[in-house]
């Protein structure tokens, strides 16, 4: 393979020569999920976009030369608190969570990571990055807390291209009379007493999140590696924090080399939130939506671009797929993809070329030519399309809604009062029970329309 890989790197904000530290040993780093709710198809597009750039990689370097660790958070505020709202132990939360992330990965056709390790597998790491830091004087101790002071670090903001000030201002920074400065971040804090905790040096306590990822990174990737990659919103302040932390204590200029940064899922162009009310969870769409459909609709837009929800997207990514299954034969081993077909992915994941170019491969399919059959179905399951049988994908398109419009009317009037009273999570429950059963619903403009899928 002699074609070059391209990244937008955000230290930069441009597009730039993907150059590995070690050829016979990419290394990447992706965040993974706080198991502490459902993901949501917000959090489904960095697993898509990140399993194709694993994909590439292992295309130019060769599979056994690529390490993708993508981290699973089971310690966190939002954890104990959703525990506390659900009336169950932490422990039976952050496994049936993390069981249900696991499942939606296999129903949106990604790959493995080559480790999943999780945080409260990795106390003893943290503790020993958190001794570093502040026998180096780049962490200090207060009221049993273990705080990272941000101006011992110069490059802080460096990866955000702002100053301090400017990225305190309107973020959610931690207020506490334990800190030097409003801007440091915690690194350690006690557990009350009906919270997880473990032995430190600082007393019972647990680790901040920040720090989870770059004492995994550290242990899995070492000191430095090539790529770290996550959603857009975790920028500013996670990004820029394990930066800090990290390069501090391994005593290195460089934590990642290039970090990839991909754009927000909006509905109606508002960013999906709880407050909201418009979190639509992967797991709702499962009855009534095939994985292939949710996969190609994630990556009909360029990775970095915003990329708006909405019912016409779903029913485009249905009928291209359906179209394509009509130049569907079974391999017996995948066609080897060449350079061209390749290129617009090595061009900085550009999914939409990559994707026209398909168009144009089954166009050319149709002449009924076997090789040229061979040639487009390896390049769809290349990105993780076309991988069922076509009695499969058949099959799956005839479940049908059992519904009857009036118990949908009434659904929706529940769920509207829901929403009313800023029950987000009742109303999130209703949308995920109608998609499930065939039904797509869209707020706009104050009113609520639904159709059957």
């Amino acid at each position: 393979m002699n074609k070059d890989i391209f990244l937008t790197n955000s230290f930069s904000g441009k597009k730039v020569e993907f150059q590995p530290i070690d050829e016979n040993n990419i290394k990447m780093y992706v965040c993974g999920p706080t198991v502490y709710d459902d993901p949501h198809i917000g959090n489904a597009r960095p697993l898509v976009v990140f399993d194709l750039l694993f994909k590439v990689l292992k295309c130019k370097y060769g599979n056994d030369k690529v390490t993708y660790v993508r981290n699973i958070t089971d310690i966190d505020d939002k954890i104990i608190q959703s525990a506390k709202d659900k009336k169950i132990s932490i422990k039976d939360l952050t496994v049936k969570i993390n069981n249900n992330f696991q499942k939606d990965c296999n129903y949106l056709i990604c790959e493995k990571p080559s480790f999943q390790p999780k945080a409260t597998e990795n106390i003893k790491e943290m503790i020993e990055m958190i001794s570093i830091l502040i026998e180096k004087g780049f962490a200090y101790e207060s009221n049993n807390h273990i705080y990272f002071e941000v101006n011992k670090f110069k490059d802080y903001g460096k990866l955000s291209n702002k100053k301090i000030d400017d990225l305190i201002s309107g973020s959610r920074v931690e207020i506490s009379s334990n800190k030097k400065n409003a801007e440091d971040f915690v690194l350690w804090k006690p557990s009350n007493r009906d919270e997880p905790s473990w032995e430190s040096p600082w007393g019972k306590g647990r680790p901040g999140w920040h720090l989870e990822c770059s004492a995994m990174s550290k242990k899995y990737l070492g000191d430095q590696f090539d790529i770290h990659g996550g959603g857009r919103d975790l920028l500013f302040p996670h990004h820029e924090n394990e930066i800090a932390q990290s390069c501090c204590a391994n005593g290195t200029e460089v934590f990642s080399n290039y970090w990839v940064h991909n754009g927000f899922i909006t509905q109606s162009n508002e960013k999906m939130s709880k407050s909201q009310g418009n979190i639509l969870k992967i797991s709702g769409f499962k009855k009534s939506v095939n994985g292939q459909v949710l996969r190609l609709a994630l990556i009909s837009a360029h990775y970095r671009q915003p990329l708006d929800w909405n019912d016409k997207l779903l029913e485009e990514s249905q009928k291209t797929i359906d179209k394509w299954y009509n130049s569907y034969i079974e391999l017996e081993k995948p066609k080897l993809i060449s350079d061209d077909d390749l290129h617009p992915l090595y061009d900085d994941l550009n999914t939409p070329k990559y994707i026209a170019n398909l168009h144009k491969l089954y166009e050319k399919s149709q002449s009924g030519n076997l090789e040229d059959k061979k040639e487009f179905i390896s390049a769809c399951n290349f990105i993780g399309l076309l991988t069922e049988t076509k009695d499969e994908w058949d099959n799956f398109k005839k479940k049908k809604s059992t519904l009857s419009n009036e118990l949908i009317e009434i659904k929706i009037n529940e769920r509207n009062k829901a929403r009313d009273n800023k029950n987000y999570e009742l109303a999130d429950k209703i949308r995920n029970e109608l998609f499930e059963k065939g039904v797509q619903i869209e707020d706009k403009d104050g009113k609520t329309s639904w159709k059957f899928k």
